[in-house]
């Protein structure tokens, strides 16, 4: 964001700030009749009065300015939600998603249990197929510094993946019943229940 020159001072804006913000953000409420909304379209009239502030008070009174900013800004976004709204109705809800499957929680869960560099190699190299070189240059690090965190990465995945397969397997065992000896009854002998 840019500053206003020498000519204004940040005092200006701050005083013209502190007497116009509360009236502005009711008047937007009372047009929209959303808060949050009103709250952050004056935000960010404001913020666009500051780059500008300059030229603003050169032309004059700024509020003029700042209300038409605000109140265009929560009508855009009052039409963009009310556009949302009616594209839900006349479509109806997005399709659920269906849930993940079991090895992708897994490798989720493994992946956060990485030191973040290691994990930040993992995501670019091998999910985003970035070569090595790229990884080390977004990263800052060398080459060198990236196949070793890839390799104790991986070390760290196959081994909690193992520890999550294993987990799965006891759980699976334990979980399904035990068969039942088969009854022996010698033959003749009926049996009464």
């Amino acid at each position: 964001m840019s500053e206003p020159s020498s000519s204004s001072t940040p005092s200006d804006f701050d005083q013209f700030y502190t007497a116009t913000a509360k009236r502005l953000v009711a008047a937007v409420y009372a047009a929209t009749g959303d808060l949050a909304e009103a709250e952050d379209a004056v935000q960010e009239a404001y913020a666009r009065a500051w780059q500008r502030w300059d030229r603003l008070t050169a032309e004059g009174d700024p509020t003029p300015w700042v209300r038409t900013v605000a109140l265009r800004l929560a009508v855009s976004s009052w039409r963009r939600a009310r556009n949302r709204m009616r594209a839900h109705f006349r479509h109806g809800p997005p399709p659920d998603l269906p849930d993940l499957a079991p090895d992708r929680v897994a490798l989720i869960h493994a992946l956060r249990g990485l030191k973040p560099e290691q994990r930040t190699a993992v995501v670019l190299h091998h999910l985003l197929d970035l070569p090595i070189e790229q990884v080390a240059r977004e990263t800052g690090v060398s080459s060198g510094a990236v196949r070793t965190r890839l390799s104790r990465a991986r070390k760290a995945l196959g081994s909690h993946l193992a520890d999550a397969d294993a987990g799965t397997v006891a759980n699976a065992n334990a979980e399904a019943p035990a068969p039942h000896p088969p009854t022996c009854r010698p033959k003749g002998v009926p049996s009464h229940g």
